[in-house]
């Protein structure tokens, strides 16, 4: 046997080994369950989860069969598993919400869209991205230690104001449920065998409860090394910012004192912090060779590490005992940084003043500060029986801007964007019938100051101004509940969004212009039609449904040849799809899930024109299927198994916005088991170690041609005192 047979067999006798321990493991219950709950508590954790209630849709806790739209509510032993596998914070959502695509592995997520436009995000109520300013770095905000569910609606909404094009995913922070004081400490170690790839994690939570008050504090630290594709080659740092080579720090505080039996005063604070370590800096691929983009030794340039920095404190009052309601009010502060990678050269950030042109580096920061109030009252039965009345207001003021920051030089001016909401809703239960209607007036104006643009956009002077925002945002629903376990909907409703207003104010080139002129900067009004069925039995449960989503002056993201940079570009937008989601309990020990989403979105290749151009990745993501396997096999151990597959697709066939990507097939592997001394989880993320290119990368654009990782183990040990 020559030489490189014997290597090629050595190598792929050590890739086959942690498969053989993770199947040893599996079996002989050497490992498991971290963090997550046996397959017993993870079953009824899920069967709550599916027949109680969920805040985020309809700002009151609401059963999700009365909720007219497809809803997910993702567990706190859901939210464990995939933290066993990776401490990526969106690929959750990636594993389990249909409609929600691919997860880019990295500390941006640029085209994680839900339903083919951006969601809202929100931390316990609170927005964690700017419509302003859409950086697409909003999906890292917290240590999901902290979230006891994570909750989804699907499709454009108007309940939480701005920024709700795809939907909403609202992140619900854990609250002590067991009287006295509970200690639940977590540590993790992840590697890819590498000598640099090694990445660990330490976290405590300190839970405890009283009659007359509770107190949660949290606190995590997190080391990640670089990571490497299946062939062993490192992968890239991406310019908007990556998770390799990081380190993270989370702090969460959150104290609920009853002031009565109807009466509760709840404070919060939150400090994340995700900071690259700078060991590491970008080198270039090749696309014509297949040579993906990679990371060699080195310190960045004379710039700071790039980062996310996020801070919110929230105080929240709750009165039962209101004219026979429930009135509830939150008072929010948020300041949200998030830094970018230095680049030197960069041809948007040149300028032949500061140094000669192609020798300036610089990096981009976008700062931004909120402040809200949002109040709710809740009537049930009101002037009738089943007859439920919702209403309130919603306050907000936004200030956000985008720095270069090594040169101190305004790239988006301040934008200050204040917003008065009223809202009311009817929701009337009838037998077997629930009907549901409600309506948002939508008041905010956007103010700019004047200002100038960057020498890249020549130096031209932008008068500022303002702009009003006026939208009504009505809704209607109808939920039918047909047979025992079975339902179907059909719904109506208007979502409201700002068109990342930052874009068209920086890439200003020409003179004379001023804020109120520009036509990209107004409002996106997305109007939403869908129906399905839903049915839940004692041997599963399936979900289906179908939408179409329009939008007459929408938003499509396309890449500048020039920068590699996107470019927004607005004109009518449709985006149709269809979900369908399925359980099977083949015993009581064993059960089967599925899920599969189709999207396809179209755009006018002009204003005014027909809509005969189809929306590329960076908007629109590919068919998703997902499978899992979760075997019971004791009272203490269980082991799942899921895989997940993005198929290939092709857009604008012979035109020059064609793009064409490969899809691509993964499975997870997480086994669990409990022992007297805690609970472990050994997790295999990438399983088969399948090489790919992730889809947003498959299409050239600035320093994004990045390779997926490569099996990577991680075993986490958790124990509560």
């Amino acid at each position: 046997m020559s030489d490189k047979k014997i290597m090629k067999n050595m190598s792929e006798t050590i890739k086959l080994t942690p498969i053989a321990a993770a199947v040893a493991a599996m079996l002989f219950a050497g490992a498991a369950s971290a963090q997550q709950a046996s397959a017993a508590d993870e079953q009824k954790a899920d069967d709550k989860s599916s027949t109680t209630v969920i805040v985020t849709g309809t700002r009151t806790a609401k059963a999700v069969d009365k909720i007219p739209g497809a809803v997910n509510v993702i567990s706190s032993a859901e939210v464990a598993r995939s933290l066993a596998i990776s401490e990526d914070a969106t690929a959750v959502l990636a594993r389990v919400v249909p409609g929600y695509a691919e997860a880019t592995q990295a500390m941006s997520n640029t085209g994680e869209t839900l339903r083919g436009r951006i969601p809202l995000r929100l931390f316990d109520g609170i927005p964690q991205s700017s419509p302003l300013r859409e950086t697409q770095r909003s999906g890292s905000f917290t240590d999901l230690g902290v979230v006891g569910r994570i909750e989804v609606i699907n499709g454009p909404s108007a309940s939480e104001g701005v920024g709700a094009a795809g939907g909403i995913i609202n992140y619900v922070s854990k609250t002590p449920t067991k009287m006295g004081t509970e200690v639940t400490v977590t540590s993790k170690l992840s590697s890819q065998f590498e000598d640099d790839s090694m990445a660990w994690k330490v976290g405590a939570n300190v839970a405890h409860k009283e009659e007359a008050y509770d107190l949660l504090f949290a606190t995590s630290e997190v080391d990640r090394g670089v990571q490497y594709d299946a062939h062993g080659r490192r992968i890239g740092m991406n310019a908007s910012g990556s998770l390799n080579d990081t380190e993270g720090r989370n702090l969460f505080l959150k104290a609920g004192f009853n002031l009565s039996t109807s009466q509760r005063v709840e404070l919060q604070a939150s400090r994340f912090k995700l900071n690259g370590k700078g060991n590491y800096v970008y080198q270039e691929g090749n696309r014509a060779t297949g040579l993906t983009d990679t990371a060699v030794p080195g310190k960045p340039f004379n710039g700071q590490a790039e980062f996310n920095d996020f801070r919110q404190y929230a105080a929240n009052y709750t009165n039962d005992d209101i004219l026979g309601g429930t009135f509830t009010a939150q008072a929010y502060k948020a300041q949200q940084a998030m830094r970018f990678v230095a680049e030197k050269g960069g041809a948007d950030k040149q300028d032949p003043l500061i140094a000669p042109l192609g020798t300036l580096v610089d990096q981009s920061e976008v700062f931004s500060k909120k402040r809200g109030l949002r109040t709710g009252y809740t009537r049930p039965d009101f002037l009738t029986s089943g007859l439920e009345l919702r209403a309130g207001v919603d306050m907000v003021r936004d200030q956000t801007e985008q720095r270069l920051a090594l040169t101190n030089r305004t790239w988006v001016p301040p934008m200050v964007y204040t917003s008065t909401a009223p809202f009311g809703q009817l929701s009337y239960d009838i037998g077997n019938v629930t009907l549901s209607g409600g309506y948002r007036r939508e008041s905010g104006e956007l103010e700019v100051n004047s200002y100038t643009t960057t020498y890249f956009n020549n130096r031209v002077n932008v008068e500022g101004g303002s702009l009003d925002y006026e939208a009504n945002l009505p809704n209607a629903g109808a939920v039918w509940r047909f047979a025992p376990g079975w339902s179907t909907y059909v719904s109506y409703g208007k979502g409201f969004a700002l068109p990342n207003v930052g874009i068209p104010l920086r890439n200003i080139k020409v003179p004379g212009q001023s804020v109120k002129g520009i036509l990209d900067l107004q409002a996106i009004i997305v109007k939403n039609k869908e129906i399905g069925a839903n049915w839940k039995g004692k041997m599963g449960s399936l979900a289906a449904s179908y939408y179409q989503s329009d939008s007459d002056f929408g938003v499509s993201l396309s890449i500048d040849p020039k920068t590699g940079d996107f470019i927004m570009q607005r004109a009518p937008v449709r985006v149709k799809g269809y979900e369908i989601a399925g359980e099977y309990n083949v015993t009581r020990d064993l059960r089967l899930n599925g899920a599969f989403a189709h999207i396809r979105g179209v755009t006018a290749s002009r204003l005014g024109g027909p809509l005969d151009t189809e929306q590329g990745i960076a908007t629109i993501g590919p068919d998703k299927l997902t499978t899992g396997v979760n075997w019971q096999w004791s009272e203490r151990g269980n082991v799942r198994l899921d895989s997940t597959t993005f198929k290939g697709r092709e857009t604008n066939p012979g035109k020059s916005s064609r793009e064409k990507t490969g899809g691509y097939t993964l499975f997870d592997l997480t086994s669990s088991y409990k022992t007297r001394y805690g609970d472990l989880t050994l997790a295999v993320e990438n399983l088969a170690d399948r090489y790919y290119i992730l889809t947003w990368a498959q299409v050239p654009g600035f320093q994004n041609y990045f390779a997926g990782r490569g099996r990577t183990i991680s075993l986490t040990h958790s124990i509560t005192f």
